[in-house]
């Protein structure tokens, strides 16, 4: 049979004796899911860069990190007890994704979590911008008054184009048409438009008509310098333009010539192409000091509701993983929803999606007559996922036989 002293040897880290590593300022409900559930905690307030995060991850089992920390396939390869990886953030293009899969590492983020502090933002801001508030705070600091309605504008009415049609997008969309705005939006994936929202055919026809554009697409490498000279061009004399999204779509030169030559009315940027990994380090961009232009360091997200809401969900998917094989929601693993374990022991076997393997599978607990209590199976692309409740019988020798399998990619003993 087996014992914990064994299960430890042989690689299979139980409960009491997992390490996460948590970084970036990651809020404190996330350190007390943690704790509650036994795992051990270790928090750092910065990012880490490739050899120190190598260094840090000796013997940790569960990696939490926010938009800076780059998860590399080098990391990846240089830290063989890491079985998760939390994004604590809606984009997870600082983990690869693929790299991470062939790993056996799951990986987790929170896709709605932060929406709602996005959306509000946007929303401030636009108005801001219309309203031209940046300029008059800037006069009123240099104790110049300058009362006048000269290119101020009420939002109700005009048109807001919306690039990126996801979960902050289409939220975004429902709160500007209570504010009585026009919605357009454009999305290259087939998206359902809500409330009076029109779905435009190209992204070039949402640029003539809007009179704001805000942008929300993800971070795949593939939208690196989507906007730049050619879609400024485009857009309609003296539109305002926002993007809280990802700092290297946008060509940051392109938007200050255009906001220079009035062609761009305004501007609020959230994120950078180039970011400093920790608070207090200095910032340089071309969008400095240009007037009705709003920039905030990459807080888009950063209420205190939404970082709470963030530290819960993130932190619970990671214990729920470690404590019973559950990957619901895992954005590079196959995906299954898992209660506690019915039997003695559950057995969650991550492995390369080829034909058989569920048969291969029951067939040594078949060999080393072990009783199956319960069992589900998920794939997703090139893996396949099998957990296995065990009711009684299960040995060493079996588990040893399962992790010897052609085509495992990992094999966890939870008790």
């Amino acid at each position: 049979m087996l014992t914990p002293s064994w299960c430890e040897r042989a690689g299979y880290a139980m409960m009491g004796h997992v390490r996460a590593l948590l970084l970036e300022n990651l809020h404190p409900k996330a350190t007390e899911n943690f704790e509650a559930a036994g795992i051990a905690v270790e928090n750092h307030s910065g990012a880490m860069d490739e050899d120190e995060l190598i260094e840090a991850l000796k013997g940790v089992e569960i990696l939490g990190i926010r938009s800076k920390t780059m998860l590399t396939e080098r990391v990846i390869e240089a830290s063989p007890s890491l079985i998760a990886v939390g994004a604590f953030s809606i984009g997870t293009n600082q983990i690869d994704l693929d790299a991470a899969a062939r790993k056996g590492i799951a990986a987790f983020n929170a896709p709605y979590s932060n929406t709602r502090s996005v959306v509000e933002m946007a929303v401030s801001e636009m108005i801001s911008l219309t309203r031209r508030l940046p300029v008059h705070q800037k006069l009123m600091h240099e104790g110049v008054w300058n009362k006048s309605a000269d290119g101020a504008h009420e939002i109700r009415g005009r048109t807001l184009g919306i690039v990126g049609y996801g979960n902050i997008g289409s939220q975004l969309s429902v709160v500007a048409e209570a504010l009585g705005m026009n919605v357009i939006f454009y999305d290259n994936a087939e998206k359902l438009a809500l409330g009076n929202a029109t779905r435009m055919p190209s992204l070039d026809a949402l640029l003539r008509e809007a009179d704001i554009v805000t942008l929300h697409v993800d971070g795949r490498t593939g939208n690196k310098g989507f906007f730049g000279r050619e879609q400024f061009a485009v857009m309609k004399h003296g539109a305002h333009f926002l993007n809280l999204s990802r700092g290297f779509i946008v060509d940051v030169d392109a938007l200050r010539e255009g906001l220079e030559s009035g062609a761009i009315g305004g501007a609020a940027v959230d994120v950078f192409p180039e970011e400093p990994k920790k608070k207090g380090d200095p910032f340089v961009t071309p969008l400095q000091n240009i007037p009705n232009v709003i920039l905030t360091p990459h807080v888009g997200g950063s209420t205190e509701e939404a970082q709470r809401d963030i530290g819960i969900f993130v932190s619970t998917r990671l214990r729920d993983y470690v404590a019973k094989g559950s990957t619901s929601l895992s954005v590079n693993v196959p995906n299954l929803q898992l209660e506690q374990p019915s039997g003695t022991h559950r057995i969650a076997h991550l492995h390369e999606n080829v034909p058989g393997v569920l048969a291969a599978v029951n067939h040594v607990f078949a060999e080393h007559k072990v009783n199956i209590d319960g069992q589900m199976l998920a794939t997703r692309g090139d893996l396949g996922y099998v957990v296995t409740d065990i009711a009684a019988g299960l040995t060493e020798e079996a588990v040893a036989a399962l992790g010897a399998m052609p085509g495992t990619v990992r094999l966890r003993v939870l008790s």
